[in-house]
This record gives structure tokens, C-alpha cells and sequence, in this order.
């Protein structure tokens, strides 16, 4: 199911057609809940187009009315979880025992990483992006969530490129924590903040 309180809005170009009646985004959100429970119960090989169909109870065509194949329709599920992840973190940097700074930040993006990898379906597989891609969505979108906590210019290509490494760096270490511990092992996990907290110090500070 989609994070409380998201607002998904799915990109019209991940979608053959955008749904434009409540009855349609309906829809739509429950075919990616299917695709988001049969990734954790088959993985991403075995995931259907068919099987998705059958486990959202809507017939064939409106998957393929929505989307062209099982890549688009993870795409658009990474995308949720994106929207989902961004969302939650918002919320938690907006509250008044969240600290200030870059730091308190990074902590807390942890912190709603790992809370989505054990409870969100689907997002221990996928999270934001079909399996062995890239989390450039994340990197792009991480200037306008930390707002006024980045001390430097975005814009600039060293931040910007120290971002994409960070979040590189940062899910390939919890992807270790979460393969040595399926509940993420707490000291890689905080083994992971001490490592972003390190690297992001010699272009924040």
C-alpha cells in the first residue's frame, strides 16, 4: 500500500495513460499493491503482467492500459516508493524534535530507508528502481528535500556529484545490512551513518 499520506502522482511518462477518474487512480493503485506483494513473494524474474492482473482482481487490460510491459510497471512502483519515501522524510524533518543541520538530515533519511525496508511490500527488492539500476531519481530530488540543511549550492557539480555518491554508497551498505540480517543489522546500519556522515563532511563542512 502506498505510505499514509502520499500524494502519489505518477509521471505521465511512466503510464501509457494517466488515469483521470478516482475510479481509474483506484485502479491503478491497486495494481501496483499487486505488483509491490508479488515482488516480495516471487521476486522480480517472476514477476507478470498476468499474475499482477489476477492478484488486483482487474482484468488483463487494465494493466496493459496503464502500462506496456512488467518493466514499466515496476517503474512506476519505484516512483511510488520514491514519492512514499521522500514524503515520510519530509514529515520527519519538519518536526520540532528533528534537530537542524545536514547531519540530523542524513540520520533521519537512514532512519525512513530502513523503517521502509521492513514494513513497505515490495520495497526490500525494489525500492527506487528496477534491480542493479541507479538511484539518480533519489540524488536529483535530495537538494529540494534537505532545503535550507544543505550548506552549500547544489548546483555546484562537486555537491551534486558527492550527493550521487552518497546514495550509492549509502544502498550498497544497506543492502548488506539487509543481507546479513533480514531486519537490516543494526550495526551496519549505523555503520552507514558513520560513512555518509564522514564523506558528506569533506564537501558540507
Amino acid at each position: 500500500m502506498a505510505g499514509a499520506g502520499s500524494e502519489f502522482a505518477p509521471d505521465s511518462g511512466l503510464l501509457r495513460r494517466a488515469p483521470v477518474q478516482q475510479r481509474s487512480t483506484e485502479r491503478l493503485e491497486r495494481i501496483l499493491d499487486a505488483c509491490a506483494q508479488l515482488l516480495d513473494e516471487a521476486g522480480y524474474e517472476r514477476l507478470s503482467t498476468r499474475a499482477v492482473a489476477a492478484r488486483a482482481g482487474v482484468p488483463i487490460g487494465s494493466v496493459y492500459r496503464f502500462f506496456a510491459d512488467k518493466r514499466a510497471m515496476a517503474d512506476a512502483l519505484a516512483h511510488r516508493n520514491l514519492d512514499d519515501f521522500l514524503g515520510r522524510t519530509a514529515a520527519r524533518l519538519a518536526a520540532p524534535e528533528a534537530g537542524t543541520g545536514w547531519r540530523a538530515a542524513v540520520e533521519i533519511l537512514v532512519d525512513e530507508y530502513t523503517a521502509m525496508k521492513r514494513t513497505a511490500p515490495g520495497f526490500a527488492l525494489l525500492d527506487f528502481g528496477v534491480p542493479g539500476e541507479s538511484n539518480h531519481d533519489l540524488a536529483e530530488r535530495l537538494p529540494a528535500l534537505l532545503g535550507d540543511r544543505l550548506p552549500a549550492d547544489p548546483q555546484q557539480p562537486r555537491v551534486r556529484l558527492a550527493l550521487t555518491v552518497a546514495v550509492e554508497a549509502a544502498d550498497a551498505a544497506l543492502q548488506l545490512a539487509f543481507r546479513t540480517d533480514p531486519a537490516g543489522d543494526p550495526q551496519l546500519v549505523a555503520e552507514t551513518k558513520q560513512l555518509l556522515l564522514a564523506y558528506l563532511a569533506t564537501v558540507l563542512d
